[in-house]
């Protein structure tokens, strides 16, 4: 789903959080809301002149269907098995639908995520991601809530049937960390 720039009047009561202090609130049926960004399943809004970021479960609110779907890893073989590999590709392709709301750039993109390794489960049922990354800036209260995004698109995934994500410090993050791609969507080249 693309960023546009969008005015609805809210649907009913709907749940969200501050941008980007991360505080949970309730927005009221009725309210005018501008979405500034639907990127990744998950919407950006103002309201009362302040930011927040609205799960995309909750698109109803907004008057737009929410979309949520299990998502089948390719088999880059001819036989058509699914690899670790081809697991691999599909954790990270999900973790580029994950957006920091007041970024139009994937946390991947970003240079957000550090590390993503699998591990096949004792009882040989499926997979285990763990994911490091970390954010922008260590203060960013929205760090449970990209981790949580995370954690649902990758668990959307047939095959993986347990995902860790854990934020990290070191290294710091910055600007050298930003693909091309993303440098280029911002200005920054």
């Amino acid at each position: 789903m693309e960023s546009k720039l969008s005015t609805v009047v809210l649907l009913r009561d709907v749940d969200a959080v501050v941008v980007p202090i991360g505080n949970p609130v309730t927005l009221q049926k009725g309210e005018e809301a501008t979405i500034t960004q639907s990127l990744g399943g998950s919407y950006t809004v103002i309201v009362g002149g302040n930011m927040f970021r609205i799960e995309g479960i909750h698109a109803d609110a907004l008057g737009l269907e929410s979309i949520v779907e299990s998502v089948k890893p390719r088999s880059s073989g001819d036989g058509g098995h699914i690899t670790e590999t081809d697991l691999l590709d599909c954790v990270w392709s999900q973790m580029r639908l994950v957006y920091d709301p007041e970024i139009p750039v994937n946390i991947v993109d970003l240079g957000l995520v550090y590390d993503c390794q699998l591990r096949s489960l004792e009882d040989g049922s499926g997979h285990q991601a763990s994911v490091k990354m970390t954010l922008t800036a260590p203060g960013c209260g929205m760090g449970d809530h990209l981790c949580h995004d995370v954690k649902m698109k990758i668990l959307q995934i047939e095959g993986i049937d347990q995902a860790d994500v854990e934020l990290v410090w070191e290294p710091q993050w910055d600007k050298s960390m930003m693909t091309d791609e993303a440098r280029l969507t911002l200005g920054m080249m």
